[in-house]
């Protein structure tokens, strides 16, 4: 049986400014028999600047499982296989998940090119505690559903990273600062590693004021770091919550239920949600 050495890098490329291209990643893209590219004319434009010319394929999030058949085809025959996003670490916020885990599951070499990450960029100068944190990508666009999913997020202890889209930053600080508190630390950081860097650092309140009165603040790619939920100091009634999640928990979904019972006892969303996935709809209130 014939073994294939068929391999797919997955490359990391610059946010921003191109001096953070790793010799390894240039290299890599250098070999490549085809680079996958969520935008062919943006990878292009990267390529003639470091003087590369390689076959390009577009692979972006309308298109990913479409094309997946293509490129496991050249796997199959032994090509080396670059895959790119626009900027920083594809599959983060970027297609890609779905070719990667075809082609692991193929048993094909997959190999991380790490590079630049807007998420650890802004990390590491955002002042916050990073030792726990949990990445959420884009807030949903609609005000109504962000604002739901900020409910299922105000007690989550960890650091909290987003992205957001400059149009609707200013919109999504104030339903922040509704969801988690005024005073809550927040750092925006805007158009890292550019020319135009910029980190805003001050309680959710503050930011919004910030974000509804500075027109540049509402330009450029815009990542967000919010410290997480103190500890609540409170004494949780358990069989209070418990009996708050059974009622709730008939008219609700779980998450749904877990976060309106954690509002009305002060106790943290994780335990109300454990509590109501061991509840029939049919529970009763007691015990």
């Amino acid at each position: 049986m014939k073994i294939s050495t068929g391999r797919l890098d997955v490359i990391a490329t610059p946010i921003g400014n191109l001096a953070d291209l790793s010799d390894r990643a240039r290299q890599s893209l250098t070999e490549a028999d085809l680079i996958a590219a969520e935008d062919t004319r943006h990878t292009l434009t990267l390529l003639n600047a470091i003087g590369v010319s390689r076959p390009l394929l577009s692979l972006h999030a309308h298109n990913e499982s479409q094309r997946v058949p293509q490129i496991m085809a050249e796997l199959e025959s032994g090509a080396v296989v670059a895959l790119v996003s626009d900027a920083g670490t594809p599959l983060l916020s970027d297609p890609g998940f779905e070719l990667v885990q075809q082609a692991a599951r193929a048993g094909f070499e997959v190999r991380s090119i790490p590079g630049p990450s807007a998420i650890t960029a802004a990390l590491a100068v955002a002042g916050v505690p990073t030792g726990r944190f949990c990445f959420e990508g884009f807030l949903p666009a609609r005000s109504r559903e962000r604002r739901e999913a900020l409910r299922e997020l105000a007690n989550e202890p960890r650091t909290l990273v987003f992205f957001e889209a400059p149009h609707r930053i200013a919109a999504a600080l104030e339903d922040l600062a509704a969801a988690f508190g005024a005073e809550r630390r927040a750092v925006v950081a805007r158009e890292l590693t550019k020319v135009h860097e910029t980190l805003y650092r001050g309680t959710l309140a503050q930011l919004a004021a910030q974000a509804a009165s500075d027109a540049n603040f509402r330009r450029g790619e815009i990542t967000l770091v919010i410290g997480g939920a103190a500890p609540s100091t409170l004494s949780v009634d358990a069989q209070l919550l418990k009996r708050t999640v059974a009622v709730l928990v008939k008219e609700l979904a779980p998450g749904k239920a877990a976060s309106l019972a954690a509002q009305l006892t002060g106790a943290k969303r994780s335990e109300a949600y454990a509590i109501a996935l061991t509840l029939s709809p049919e529970a009763e209130v007691g015990g």
